[in-house]
């Protein structure tokens, strides 16, 4: 199968894309605002000395912060979601490097009509606090980019890229955790940093790159058995002036939660990304965290 036509299965395939809903199944205007806002702390260590078996000793700490904030009134339902996350890393006698930096907000409001469709409007924006390196780059693959002392390449900095979307279209609500949504969208990559610009497919005096195209996300949550619950988010945005000689950009987002107790959980996080104006190649995450979960409210 070519990379289009396992893109477009891809978005085609409801029951592999999930995430969190957009608003609870059951919301009225009584309930006034829900808030779902929680912290996780997670780290893990490891020290040898004289050890004959070997290791290394290495130390990583990571927090992350979810909130989603829903409410109905007016006949319009909205949700606000944010998510700030930062992890580091430590191993033998490497510098502290960053393993996480994400800062992102979306928000959404639907007209409360009483069927399952709503016409609707989201907006996202999606950054980084801290600059990123690639500390083992491939000869040329920045041939415009200085190479610091240890060989690394800075390939991005606060603030920049920063990606921004609107999309207007109409949301599908069955119920049970699951939503979708298709719209017509705008999408800017945002990098001020001119000798960033080139990485993030941005011209050279490229400040903002504006697409216009299709966007669909397809969204669910459930506990999927006692005290496990799963995550799922998979959005794609077809630019029109791409449409027919490049795949749409993909992203696939996964999270499974463990509750071990009331304060210790587990979490695993995966995601795809693919975007062909940043990279020919399919980019994927994966991280696994046992922590410390908090409920703020």
């Amino acid at each position: 199968m070519s990379r289009t036509l396992f893109l477009f299965a891809l978005l085609l395939a409801p029951s592999i894309a999930w995430a969190q809903p957009s608003t609870p199944d059951t919301l009225k205007t009584a309930h006034g605002w829900i808030r779902d806002l929680g912290l996780q702390l997670a780290g893990s260590q490891a020290q040898y000395q004289n050890w004959q078996e070997g290791g290394i000793d290495a130390l990583a700490v990571s927090a992350r912060t979810d909130g989603v904030f829903y409410r109905v009134g007016g006949g319009i339902r909205q949700a606000h979601e944010v998510q700030l996350s930062l992890g580091a890393i430590k191993q033998d006698t490497l510098a502290l490097r960053k393993a996480e930096d994400v800062a992102r907000y979306a928000f959404g409001i639907e007209l409360d009509t009483a069927g399952s469709f709503r016409p609707s409007f989201s907006a996202s924006a999606k950054t980084q606090f801290l600059p990123g390196y690639d500390y083992s780059p491939e000869t040329d693959e920045y041939p415009d980019l200085p190479v610091g002392e240890s060989g690394a390449v800075q390939v991005s900095a606060p603030f920049a890229p920063l990606f921004l979307t609107q999309s207007a279209g109409v949301v599908y609500d069955p119920g049970g955790g699951f939503t979708s949504r298709v719209g017509l969208g705008l999408k800017e990559t945002v990098v001020t940093i001119a000798r960033l610009r080139p990485i993030f497919g941005n011209g050279d005096d490229e400040n903002v790159r504006v697409q216009a195209g299709l966007d669909t996300e397809l969204r669910f949550k459930r506990e999927v058995v006692k005290n496990v619950t799963l995550s799922s988010r998979l959005t794609a945005f077809q630019a029109f002036n791409q449409l027919g000689n490049q795949e749409p950009d993909v992203l696939f987002e996964n999270r499974v939660r463990m509750s071990v107790n009331d304060l210790l959980n587990v979490t695993i996080d995966g995601a795809l990304l693919f975007d062909r104006d940043i990279s020919e190649d399919v980019q994927l995450r994966q991280s696994l965290a046992v922590g410390l979960g908090f409920q703020i409210m």
